[in-house]
């Protein structure tokens, strides 16, 4: 047989194990909003790395801690393999048709908190390298891991920490997190995540609630002032009318749209599957809406807080509002710059009484969709999936992406086993056993052609 024949048998033969261990690692909770079995899912991380041979560490950090190993291979090229340990918090309950930390299998399916983003992801490139020493008896290129705990919660720590270990964290190229297919079934590249700023913003009228029919016609309401200072940050036309926010902006290049035209118009589908009737900005999609998509910064109310909201009615005048909102960032704007603008446009506007509490961010960072690795990934992914893989220079999404392109000089490609239906941060998260094979399948390849 030839080496990935032997590759594949291994994988094939092996995959009951493979998830028996991904069973185990799901079902310790690893919630880092809640501070919940970090150090417990550090520990299972670093045993599955020893057992592989790597020599592994459980790395303090001002927070969750982050797990290192490294294994020498055959030629001194080296990969770096980034994943996350910690998962969302699984409420709402009782949407779950299991409980989240009983991961089961059901029609082809495995479910369970943390399943898909992102414990799978890293069992599965575990289970690769399996396959290759089992068939090779070693590795074909040295292989490290990063693994933290705060990605769900804007890897707060993980910028300083691969500041502080730049040397032990030196290789050639990264293999991301995440990865999958889309609604087709193709194989996507994401070569790009979007920045990030995260804040609370709050404001305090009063010492106490106080009954409407006393307070509101003499006495502040703290939900109104909050909504007047949120309406001042963005018009009807969808413009962030903070001054100088669109300020630093690297513009897309001819190139960005030139893979955008080339991937399917998502209008339908994004339709169907959020029951949205259609867009903002007058956009119908094309290329036009892809392009917004992602190379447009926002700002979003992810929340708003403020009184009574329970059951019935209760006449209360509030005297304490807040709101959760994140700003998505493109390439050239920085989160602590954005804080900064933003503070000072509310002072301007008479909203000095407004608190703004940063929750985290990260800058958004890229890669050349020509390098010579995205070429390995990409080129690999097609013998597996039976399609070629399509290749998005810039998503949506965040991640802590920044320091690996800006500190590490490393090219980040991202590959996995996600799908549209998998849920990921909802109830009844879940992967596709059949994806979790094929990510295996490509992740094998992947080393091997890297290392040559």
């Amino acid at each position: 047989m030839s080496d990935y024949k032997k590759i594949d048998a291994y994988l094939e033969n092996n995959l009951n194990q493979s998830l028996e261990e991904l069973a185990v690692y799901v079902a310790q909770p690893s919630i880092s909003a809640q501070n919940l079995g970090l150090k417990e899912c550090a520990q299972i991380v670093k045993s599955m790395l020893e057992k592989r041979g790597f020599t592994a560490q459980v790395m303090d950090t001002d927070g969750a801690p982050v797990v290192f190993g490294e294994r020498k291979g055959k030629s001194d090229k080296t990969l770096l393999i980034y994943n996350h340990y910690d998962v969302q918090p699984p409420e709402p309950l009782e949407l779950w048709e299991s409980p989240p930390f009983e991961p089961v299998i059901r029609d082809g399916k495995m479910f369970g908190r943390g399943v898909s983003d992102d414990k799978s992801h890293l069992t599965s490139r575990l289970f690769a390298l399996d396959a290759i020493m089992d068939s090779e008896g070693d590795l074909p290129c040295n292989v490290k891991f990063i693994v933290e705990g705060e990605e769900e919660t804007s890897s707060v720590h993980l910028h300083d920490f691969i500041k502080h270990n730049l040397d032990i964290l030196k290789a050639d190229a990264c293999v991301w997190e995440f990865g999958g297919v889309d609604h087709r079934e193709v194989p996507m590249q994401y070569l790009g995540l979007r920045g990030i700023c995260y804040v609370e913003l709050s404001v305090e009228s009063l010492g106490t609630d106080v009954h409407s029919g006393l307070g509101g016609s003499i006495l502040p309401n703290a939900a109104w002032r909050l909504i007047w200072a949120l309406n001042s940050l963005k018009g009807p036309d969808e413009r962030i009318r903070i001054p100088g926010f669109y300020d630093n902006i690297v513009p897309p290049s001819a190139r960005d749209r030139e893979l955008m035209d080339a991937l399917p118009d998502v209008a339908d589908e994004y339709k169907k599957r959020y029951g949205a009737k259609g867009f903002i900005k007058g956009l119908t999609g094309g290329t036009d809406l892809k392009m917004e998509e992602v190379f447009v910064p926002t700002c979003t109310v992810c929340g708003l807080t403020s009184g009574y909201q329970g059951p019935g009615s209760k006449t209360v005048q509030p005297a304490f509002a807040s709101a959760k909102v994140d700003f998505r960032l493109v390439v050239g704007q920085k989160p602590e710059d954005i804080v900064a603008k933003l503070r000072l446009h509310l002072d301007r506007e008479g909203f000095g009484d407004v608190k703004i509490d940063f929750l985290g961010g990260e800058p958004a960072a890229r890669t050349d969709p020509d390098d010579a690795f995205i070429k390995v990934v990409v080129d690999t992914a097609e013998e597996v999936f039976e399609s070629k893989m399509e290749i998005v220079p810039m998503i949506g999404g965040s991640g802590p992406n920044y320091p690996f392109v800006h500190d590490l000089g490393l090219p980040v490609a991202t590959m996995g086993l996600g799908y549209p239906d998998t849920k990921a941060h909802a109830p009844n998260e879940n992967i596709r056993l059949d994806l979790y094979l094929k990510h295996a399948r490509h992740m094998a390849r992947v080393v091997k052609e890297f290392a040559k």
